[in-house]
């Protein structure tokens, strides 16, 4: 039995990775969102609103179940947000940069230390995988709390990656880019003002062209990409690199 733990698995990448997943007996999806979307024996719901760092903290216990069957355990922290489009002391909100760190690495990463630890002494192969962005490594104007809370899970990815090493434990971490995808964020970004923005034409063009890959798409490529991490010796990786 192969346990998976996708966070924002309620619409989006998440939510089409979670029915991927799902059309194998063999696995078991847990999602953690604020709403449950997806109706199958093999699927549990776990509410969890990320923006509440108190109430996460309180929950993780319900997140993190006991599996001394499973065969393999895997976490994949998909939920994010761009959080506000704007130039930065140009009336942008400071609470809004505590709210996207909040969401995109303060929550993965208790997500990962609790996963660890809960699942240490288990001999089943485990995986971590948080999807990161190219805006994580380079940066975008309009983008600042975005581009810094992408770059700073790849490198929290590659520090626990460094880590389990160190530790000789059965441990693979992953900070893997999904690309330009049709997403609900897609939409958000392509409705902000040019002028906070400078290249927001650029991602109008992408759907234009059609040059968005569908969810179905992408959530093909992650289990792909799943059932074969052996392949993978960077932490850092991208869907548009694989075959």
């Amino acid at each position: 039995m192969n346990i998976y733990i996708i966070t924002g698995a309620s619409k989006g990448i998440g939510k089409a990775l979670a029915e991927e997943l799902l059309e194998d007996d063999n696995n078991r999806v847990v999602g953690v969102s604020r709403t449950c979307n997806i109706k199958h024996p093999n699927y549990r719901h776990q509410p969890l609103d990320f923006s509440d760092i108190e109430a996460v903290e309180h929950n993780l216990h319900k997140v993190f179940l006991p599996y001394p069957d499973a065969e393999r355990l895997v976490l994949v922290n998909n939920a994010g947000v761009l959080g506000d489009i704007g130039y930065v002391g140009e009336n942008m909100p400071n609470e809004r940069f505590e709210f996207v760190f909040d969401v995109n690495v303060i929550v993965p990463a208790m997500l990962m230390n609790t996963f660890l630890q809960v699942y240490q002494q288990l001999e089943a192969e485990k995986v971590i995988v948080n999807i990161s962005s190219g805006a994580g490594k380079s940066p975008v104007d309009g983008w600042a709390s975005y581009c810094a809370s992408k770059a700073a899970l790849d490198m929290l990815s590659k520090t626990v990656q460094l880590e389990q090493e160190k530790r000789g434990a059965n441990v693979r971490v992953y900070a893997l880019s999904p690309g330009v995808v049709d997403t609900h964020m897609q939409e958000e970004i392509r409705h902000s003002d040019a002028s906070k923005f400078s290249t927001v034409d650029k991602f109008r063009k992408y759907k234009e062209n059609n040059e968005l890959a569908s969810l179905e798409q992408v959530a093909q490529k992650i289990h792909q990409f799943l059932q074969n991490t052996y392949k993978y010796n960077e932490v850092v990786v991208s869907v548009r690199d694989m075959p």
